[in-house]
């Protein structure tokens, strides 16, 4: 295998996901709250979204989501050093949902943990994951982005509600030749605007007592005028910065595949990079805003339609609470 000294490259493998079998449609959303299919789809691009049944949580789905993946990629549980999961739908605090996950899957020599960055946790695993493989840590990782949003969501409120899903996606990373595979990655945050997309009760900060939850404070809260421009704004540079640093321009990319908040953000970091839109993935009409599994979902779809051919060059970017961005450069 080529490196540079002691690097070694690291590439995805393996792909897979899991939607739930519910859905909910934009028609249900007009018989809950004051909304509409038109008002939605104008401003989100959003139909329809799957919720998990009350017998899934995280762990439930990153399983599903794992077995596909691990298929696709031709390995066993004995074969995983590491898994690692983003979410901020965990199964309970502690322990880890990547511990049930590894326990689920008898992935007996493999250490694992979670990662919280919001919508940017697949990307931000994926850093973690490459860094991890490129210096000789472990040999095959299993990182995966799972949510069961409808569990902390505010059904009352119109804003919030209609823009998420639940669901899980799945990547297996393993090494390759140095310069291949994952080419690079950037990741930045800025907590200073953190409360324009958070969770206010809940934590060691704001425990739940009954009048927090008469506040309705275990749920999202979201500003979201604030948050558009700054995410097209930081999701540009973000895409432009990985592909300076590989010596690439958007000319040279084959797919964009964007985090799935919002079409219209999603249409706005397609013109500033002034990408053709065959070359955007967009498949937020049919699963919704699913935060750090939007992306490996949209992968493992990808994968399944045949859309992603050897040496494919795609840049993975997004943008979350935290506030939270950055994107990651991989050949296929």
């Amino acid at each position: 295998m080529k490196s540079s000294g002691d690097i070694r490259g690291a590439r995805i493998s393996g792909m897979g996901y899991y939607l739930p079998e519910k859905v909910l449609t934009n028609f249900d959303f007009e018989k809950m709250v004051d909304t509409s299919d038109e008002w939605i789809v104008t401003r989100t691009g959003i139909r329809e979204r799957h919720i998990a049944s009350d017998l899934e949580a995280s762990s439930d789905m990153a399983y599903r989501a794992s077995l596909m993946a691990m298929k696709d990629a031709g390995i066993k549980a004995k074969d995983i050093d590491l898994i690692i999961v983003g979410t901020v739908t965990p199964d309970m605090s502690f322990p880890a949902t990547a511990c049930f996950l590894q326990d689920r899957l008898e992935a007996h020599k493999a250490s694992a943990f979670d990662l919280s960055a919001a919508c940017s946790g697949f990307v931000y695993g994926l850093t973690v994951a490459h860094s991890m493989i490129s210096v000789g840590k472990v040999e095959r990782i299993l990182l995966v982005g799972v949510e069961t949003l409808s569990r902390i969501l505010d059904y009352e409120d119109r804003t919030t509600c209609v823009l998420f899903g639940d669901g899980a996606g799945a990547v297996v990373v393993e090494p390759c030749d140095y310069g291949e595979g994952v080419l690079s990655t950037f990741m930045q945050s800025d907590g200073s605007n953190g409360k324009l997309l958070y969770l206010p009760g809940g934590g060691s900060r704001l425990p739940l007592t009954p009048e927090r939850m008469e506040a309705r404070e275990q749920y999202v809260k979201m500003k979201g005028d604030g948050l558009f421009k700054y995410a097209v704004r930081t999701m540009v540079s973000a895409a432009r910065t990985v592909l300076k640093d590989a010596n690439m321009t958007t000319t040279d990319l084959d797919f964009l595949v964007p985090h799935q908040a919002n079409v219209r953000i999603i249409e706005s970091v397609r013109k500033r990079l002034k990408l053709p839109k065959e070359k955007v993935i967009v498949n937020i009409e049919h699963v919704g805003n699913t935060s750090s599994a939007s992306i490996p979902i949209a992968l493992g779809e990808m994968k399944e339609r045949g859309d992603l051919k050897e040496k494919d060059s795609v840049c993975a970017v997004t943008f979350g609470g935290g506030l939270t961005w950055g994107a990651a450069l991989f050949e296929y």
